[in-house]
């Protein structure tokens, strides 16, 4: 066997995860990305010395972020009066208003699914820094990776700015601490996360497969939508277990249609209410006046804050929009089994994951709101039954990107 053949044969073996290909790992010239031949999907994410970085990254961001829930994040003054909150008195507010469905997503996204992110991240990477080994590292992995998308302080630093802007031309707003310590937070577990090569993490917690170590008549090959690990579902079964993270292998299964047009249904069932009850009322001096998501823009039109007009419009009513018809447009193409521009297709796919979760910036707003506007007959901001649907909204969307398989479009089966 020649040289070349035989570096082939013990190189890496990637399968996609988005469409299912299975390709050897070229040799690497130093940092940069592995895309997969056919749709163009990221395999691996190279960068020497990664490790150390994201622990140190995340060790940081986690001392940051107990600060932040533990010092003032915003101050607000009105009419001779002031208040002050911290990161979670949204969350007790909503939950005193009769809310507890919106609190505990508003705490989930926030708060809850952050911090479990940093730690979970810490315990899968902490012992490779000692050389030793933990149980249950490729769980903590697992679910660091899977806590990725709810993960939402970018989109709640973005609310910040947004219920700032709205409300800087009424009363004073000042930064706490808090709101600059999560600011460190976030830059920094966004840093973590940019800079870590996850093929090598799970290198160390078991090697990645090879040509060499496959046996051809064992099934047939996928990849684990978890560890990117190559394995064999054995012939006459529709699923396997991965053995090096314990997740589920099995090849494109088309009743994940069907799962992704029920909860795509749900969450146009959920937007009609969405745009008609209002999503926060506002009471000053006695009197108050609901608001709905787009008389909200309008008001903001009307004070002449474009800008910010543009992100809520674009967040709020063209964002779903755009995932309603991506999604129905990738479902029907795929029970169809239509071979029309599959690489387009898939990057539709991945264009509807990434902007997904944006369009929660408007329900952390309220949030925001109502925890800092509560002057009894002063002022006082209310969350609406709105807002509970459009949160209810985005996260059935989610969850019907997350249950489309993609590997669907590729599949001529």
């Amino acid at each position: 066997m020649s040289a070349p053949d035989r570096g082939r044969w013990l190189a890496p073996l990637l399968v996609c995860h988005e469409c299912g290909l299975a390709q050897v790992q070229g040799a690497l010239a130093g940092p940069g990305l592995v895309l997969c031949r056919r749709c163009g999907a990221v395999l691996r994410r190279i960068a020497p010395g990664s490790v150390r970085r994201a622990v140190h990254l995340n060790l940081a961001a986690l001392v940051l972020f107990a600060i932040a829930n533990l010092h003032p994040f915003l101050a607000f003054g009105f009419e001779g009066r002031g208040q002050t909150v911290v990161l979670a008195s949204g969350v007790a507010r909503l939950w005193r208003e009769g809310m507890p469905l919106l609190a505990t997503i508003v705490l989930a996204a926030s708060l809850l699914f952050p911090l479990a992110k940093m730690l979970a991240t810490l315990w899968a990477l902490g012992p490779f820094l000692l050389r030793s080994r933990l149980p249950g590292q490729a769980r903590a992995l697992r679910l660091a990776d899977a806590l990725r998308a709810w993960a939402m302080l970018d989109v709640f630093l973005l609310a910040v700015i947004v219920a700032w802007v709205k409300l800087v031309d009424l009363a004073a707003v000042e930064p706490g601490i808090g709101l600059w310590t999560f600011l460190g937070a976030l830059i920094l577990a966004t840093a973590a996360d940019a800079t870590l090569d996850h093929h090598d993490l799970w290198h160390r917690l078991g090697p990645q497969a090879t040509l060499a170590r496959l046996d051809p008549g064992a099934g047939r090959l996928v990849g684990c939508p978890a560890c990117g690990q190559a394995a064999a579902v054995p012939n006459g079964r529709s699923e396997g277990r991965c053995r090096r993270c314990g997740s589920r292998l099995h090849p494109p299964r088309r009743q994940a249609i069907a799962r992704a047009w029920a909860l795509l249904v749900a969450a146009v069932a959920f937007y009609f209410p969405a745009n008609l009850l209002p999503v926060m009322t506002v009471t000053s001096l006695g009197r108050g006046e609901p608001s709905t998501i787009l008389g909200g823009v309008a008001l903001l039109v009307e004070h002449r804050m474009y800008p910010v007009a543009a992100v809520v419009f674009t967040a709020s009513v063209l964002v779903p929009l755009f995932k309603f018809l991506a999604l129905g447009l990738l479902l029907v193409t795929t029970q169809r089994r239509v071979g029309w521009r599959r690489r387009e297709r898939a990057v539709l796919y991945r264009l509807v994951e990434f902007v997904g979760r944006w369009s929660m910036v408007d329900v952390f707003v309220v949030a925001l709101l109502v925890a800092l506007v509560d002057m009894g007959a002063l002022a006082t901001i209310e969350a609406g039954m709105g807002i509970t649907a459009f949160a209810s909204t985005v996260i059935l969307t989610m969850l019907a990107s997350a249950s489309f398989d993609p590997r669907l479009i590729w599949d001529r089966t």
